[in-house]
């Protein structure tokens, strides 16, 4: 199946001499790594196409990886990629529809189809993964150097957080060493993604001492635009902060519920062993088994969110004393 739809996507980029490249609002590691590495693979595989990465927001944190194209006057006649985007309505380039053919590759539960040819295998670490094996899987056709292989591994990196979550598997070790084979320097790319400002450490510290844990073990913390303000911490940099709660024993589902500047909250949900998609299903969100978002428009929302997150933990973890 996957060479099969790994040869079609090919014959698409073939026959197409305009490619334009998009992927999700607020991006992350995965969505701007896997557009970067595919718009660079195409282009050192067919010099001759007109390649953009294109769309309506950016990230700072992942700015090292190079800026964005400006959008053609008319995409009639070209083929539309979007990487990791579940459902349109996320998709960062509001035209992605005037092309004359649309591509989703993603590896998000395809709750949300769309696009001519669809590319989506779930348990796939991270889209940078797929488009790895796209190039590793097919050598004679294209071609990869190491700014590509940096933007692949970047987002391989973040997504597995660092190798370490359950959808890290042989394959996905095995991509990873064909990535570093291209000549990646992981030192200057650690220290761009994982060294921090000072003021940020000094935010990190005021989070621990505000994060709380339900009866069950829900650890969740709330970052406040006070907050914020106080540590000159960015809303994108804020939303990083789930991270901190990923080691406490015993918590085994964590929440970071993070004021945006619409005033509405931002819901990063975290678990080990259990599921929580469903949770930030029920809250207009979604996302993967293990790693998911939601938003809410009240504290009032955030607390029943959390007392949901209590029960859920609660009878994971009656049922499952030899686990734990």
């Amino acid at each position: 199946m996957s060479e099969d739809i790994m040869k079609a996507v090919i014959d698409q980029i073939k026959s197409h001499d305009s490619i334009i490249i998009s992927r999700h609002k607020r991006p992350d590691g995965d969505a701007v790594g896997s557009t970067k590495g595919l718009a660079g693979i195409i282009r050192l595989s067919f010099p001759q196409k007109d390649v953009r990465v294109v769309n309506e927001d950016w990230s700072d944190y992942l700015a090292f990886l190079g800026k964005e194209d400006k959008m053609p006057e008319t995409l009639s006649g070209a083929l539309v990629i979007v990487l990791d985007t579940g459902n349109v309505e996320r998709i960062s380039n509001s035209r992605y529809a005037e092309g004359s053919m649309l591509i989703k590759i993603d590896h998000h539960i395809n709750n949300s189809p769309y696009g001519d040819l669809q590319w989506v295998e779930d348990q796939r670490s991270s889209v940078c993964e797929m488009i790895a094996d796209l190039a590793c899987s097919n050598p004679d056709v294209l071609k990869m150097d190491e700014q590509s292989a940096t933007a692949l591994y970047t987002g391989m990196v973040t997504d597995t957080g660092r190798f370490k979550f359950d959808s890290t598997g042989p394959r996905t070790m095995a991509l990873a060493s064909f990535l570093l084979e291209k000549g990646v320097d992981t030192e200057t790319l650690f220290s761009r993604l994982y060294m921090e400002d000072f003021s940020f450490l000094k935010f990190q510290a005021a989070v621990f001492s505000k994060m709380k844990i339900t009866e069950n073990g829900v650890a969740y913390l709330i970052v406040t635009p006070s907050m914020q303000a106080r540590h000159d911490i960015s809303f994108e940099s804020a939303c990083n902060c789930v991270s901190f709660l990923d080691s406490i024993k015993g918590s085994l589902i964590y929440l970071a519920f993070i004021y945006s500047p619409s005033g509405d909250i931002r819901v990063r949900l975290r678990s080990r062993f259990l599921a929580i998609n469903t949770l930030a299903e029920k809250y207009g969100g979604g996302g993967h088994e293990k790693a998911a978002g939601a938003t809410v428009k009240t504290r009032a929302q955030a607390m029943a969110l959390i007392a949901d997150a209590d029960r859920m933990l609660g009878e994971f973890k009656r049922s499952h004393e030899d686990l734990l």
